[in-house]
């Protein structure tokens, strides 16, 4: 099957072609609350920046099942739109990657995910939602806009954009210009099926043309 329409294919076929080829993935750890001030904790792999003017990111919640909004999307919809409008990027880390991956089961709304995991809620500055204490970087972000890709459907993907109005990094994993040390964050991403995957081995490139004039890293 070299070449295909997706649309042939079931929909968890389709999935397991993106988080099969789409890797490694970045994790987002969302904190959010409900309008009833219940905390919601929970893993998303589809998560990139977008922009640093203003700074800007996203996650992509996907609609459960039956096709009604899962904890975290409720709670960080606009205040238009019934949610609190607001929630925390919480980075994955190694030491503690099985609470990250804890954080994914299902509980019935209102029953918060940080107890059932043993992280730590800490007061956010900005917004009403925790940051999550263990993470050595949280965005507190306000919702900008979601963007429903198929609105109502079986498991379609939502898009959350978010305006980041806060951020906090520890100081062990950051110089004084506010430079990252990948060896200090220790960040985790996923790949397929139950795998996850560390940030340890690296290697430097050049920008643009110079990178073909080097002796290629891989054989």
């Amino acid at each position: 099957m070299p070449d295909f329409d997706p649309t042939t294919l079931d929909i968890a076929r389709r999935y397991k072609l993106l988080i099969g080829t789409i890797v490694p993935r970045p994790i987002a750890l969302v904190s959010t609350v409900s309008t009833q001030g219940r905390t919601n904790l929970a893993p998303f792999s589809f998560f990139a920046g977008v922009g640093s003017n203003p700074m800007t990111l996203l996650f992509c919640p996907a609609t459960n099942a039956d096709g009604t909004d899962k904890d975290t999307l409720r709670n960080a919809a606009p205040t238009s739109e019934g949610g609190v409008g607001q929630f925390v990027v919480n980075v994955a880390t190694e030491h503690y990657a099985a609470k990250v991956a804890a954080a994914a089961e299902e509980l019935p709304f209102g029953e918060s995910e940080f107890d059932l995991v043993g992280l730590t809620p800490e007061t956010a500055t900005k917004v009403r939602p925790p940051r999550v204490k263990e993470s050595p970087v949280c965005f507190e972000c306000e919702t900008v806009q979601v963007i429903r890709t198929n609105a109502g459907a079986p498991s379609s993907g939502n898009i959350v954009l978010g305006r980041v109005v806060w951020a906090r990094v520890h100081d062990d994993v950051v110089d004084g210009r506010l430079r990252i040390a990948p060896s200090q964050l220790k960040a985790i991403g996923r790949m397929a099926g139950l795998t996850y995957c560390t940030t340890r081995e690296r290697f430097d490139l050049p920008w643009g043309r110079a990178a073909l004039e080097i002796e290629c890293p891989f054989k």
